[in-house]
């Protein structure tokens, strides 16, 4: 059905940081076919009333993992309530397809994303079809199966290329020639589909703490992959970096973007550090981010404006794994209460767990219990609403990890710890907002749905950074959420209030939207014929979302419309026919 929409009285944004103005927008089969004032409604058009409200391009969520979840939530809540009209996934070299062949491998895919992403295994197992082996037949299988109300567009990740072509020695070893020309052909295949580029991971250990396959990647590996890279016209290079743990963020930045540079293609790595435990490794990251620009270089640096946070729970976490204490990752890590439990009160393992404890990362919050609160218990034994520091007050238990184990044992696994977020460096922040050379927004919406809800995220943008503080105009707020990731992701029909541009659209009152408290929800497969819960949020609320000109968020309500389209750059045609 096909909309013909007069969005009147409202402030024009336009996404490309130009100054804002006062301009009717109209909309018809799925573009912007007009803009200027006083415009009349023609026969069968619908008016919408946006006196006082700014009229954007529809937001760009540029880091999801909505992979897995689009196959049992395809509503994407509460993307549509926040003005999010397209979702970028298979990001950290983590996609669903080229599928492995090998039940081992794939049940190495299966455990990374649940390990990383928090990814419910049995949905994952059960209710995707795994119908397909390269991406672009993932992309086919989709588009039959599934449909969802903003547009979807994924990377081809670097590790099951990996494990598709080189099965378990993915995780030991280098590839051989005639193994990367195998990988070649494989990303060929997902680009020639449509995937935004390649993503790769130089951060990640596994919960056996391995280095995940795509760190055994060298340099011929990449160069090769890139080459291939080269020959598609906006797609990109994406690669995550450790500026948490082992700290090799620099020097795996400065030997990747060389080889980009030499291949020729834009990268993105993730990414500058924002935080102030990270101001010494950012120092040398900084130096390296403002010499790829002084030489022109086309490499930019992706970065979050909202310090990561995370609740813990004993059923499924990586938060401990992520702060260098594998003992506790061990209890998470036990499939049943027995198990754990038995952990729990076992001498030897308080002993080794106090030992891991104290060796975690200096920069962990684990060494300062009044950052850790207990936030809910599963058996309601309690206490609840404390700090750890004020329980170990109450019990007397002296070191921190034997007052954790007293308590999860009395409330149970899924019991939940809040950590604190890092304190983030703003000066920092404000300079990425405004670098040319940045990529923004990446709020792993789709992820971790246990432990937060990135969704939302782009509107305390607006909210806190823009409305609040004034740290940032609307026009700047806006930029970066739209137009700015457009350009830089290939999205050249969307991304900017334009006549012939794809109306991709949403209207709001920037006194009326709020990211709103997170919210538990049950709506999550277990597998066992219940239901397990994730984090959401209510309504911003947008006045409205529009995607291809159809509403999908409307009157304060999800309308239950599915016009998002699976995309890719909308430039990305082989260059080179013959090569492939």
């Amino acid at each position: 059905m096909g909309f013909r929409l007069l969005i009147k009285g409202g402030t024009v944004v336009d996404g490309s940081g130009a100054p804002a103005y006062a301009a009717d927008v109209r909309v018809d089969e799925g573009r912007i076919t007009e803009i200027g004032t006083d415009l009349r409604a023609g026969t069968g058009e619908r008016v919408i009333d946006a006196t006082g409200c700014y009229v954007t391009p529809g937001f760009i969520e540029t880091h999801n993992h909505w992979d897995g979840g689009v196959w049992w939530s395809p509503n994407m809540e509460p993307l549509p309530a926040y003005g999010v009209t397209t979702s970028i996934n298979g990001n950290c070299a983590f996609s669903m397809a080229p599928a492995p062949k090998n039940p081992e491998d794939q049940e190495n895919l299966i455990e990374i994303f649940n390990f990383f992403e928090d990814i419910p295994e049995e949905p994952m197992k059960k209710l995707v079809p795994w119908d397909w082996s390269l991406w672009s037949e993932y992309k086919a299988s989709m588009m039959r199966n599934v449909r969802v109300p903003v547009n979807y567009a994924a990377f081809c990740g670097h590790i099951p290329i990996r494990l598709t072509v080189m099965g378990q020695e993915a995780w030991k070893r280098t590839a051989s020639p005639e193994e990367i020309e195998q990988m070649c052909a494989l990303l060929d295949d997902a680009l020639a589909a449509g995937a935004m580029g390649l993503s790769s991971n130089q951060l990640d250990y596994d919960k056996h703490d391995r280095p995940l396959p795509s760190q055994l990647a060298d340099d011929a590996e990449y160069r090769a992959l890139l080459e291939v890279l080269a020959r598609y016209e906006g797609a990109t290079f994406q690669v995550i970096v450790d500026h948490f743990m082992r700290m090799t963020g620099p020097e795996q930045t400065e030997r990747l973007g060389r080889i980009a540079q030499q291949a020729g293609v834009r990268m993105q790595w993730a990414g500058l550090p924002t935080l102030k435990f990270q101001a010494e490794v950012g120092k040398r990251s900084k130096e390296l981010h403002e010499r790829f620009k002084a030489e022109g270089l086309d490499i930019y640096t992706g970065f979050h404006h909202v310090s990561p946070t995370s609740v813990i729970n004993f059923a499924r976490s990586l938060v401990f794994a992520q702060n260098g204490n594998q003992v506790w990752q061990t209890v998470v890590d036990a499939v049943t209460w027995e198990e754990k439990s038995a952990m729990l009160l076992d001498p030897d393992w308080l002993a080794d767990a106090r030992a891991g404890w104290d060796g975690a990362y200096s920069h962990s919050y684990l060494h300062d219990p009044s950052a850790l609160t207990l936030r809910e218990s599963e058996t309601g034994w309690g206490p609840v609403g404390i700090t750890l520091a004020d329980y170990i007050a109450q019990t007397g238990l002296s070191h921190p990890s034997d007052a954790l184990a007293d308590w999860v044992f009395k409330n149970g696994a899924e019991s939940v710890v809040h950590k604190r977020s890092w304190e983030c460096d703003e000066q920092v922040l404000l300079e990425l907002l405004r670098d040319p050379n940045s990529v923004g927004n990446i709020s792993d919406a789709g992820a971790h749905g246990k432990m937060f809800c990135g969704a939302g995220d782009n509107v305390y943008l607006l909210t806190d950074f823009v409305r609040d503080r004034k740290l940032l105009t609307i026009e700047e707020g806006v930029h970066v959420l739209t137009g700015k990731l457009a350009d830089f992701f290939g999205l050249q029909q969307r991304g900017l209030i334009a006549v012939g541009k794809i109306a991709d659209i949403t209207v709001f009152d920037l006194d009326e939207i709020e990211r709103r408290p997170e919210e538990k929800i049950w709506d999550v497969w277990d597998g066992r014929g219940g239901r397990t819960y994730r984090y959401t949020r209510a309504a911003a609320p947008m006045r409205l979302t529009l995607v291809h000109g159809v509403p999908i968020f409307d009157n304060n309500a999800f309308t239950g419309r599915f016009p998002g389209e699976f995309i890719g750059p909308e430039t990305n045609i082989a260059l080179s026919a013959a090569s492939g």
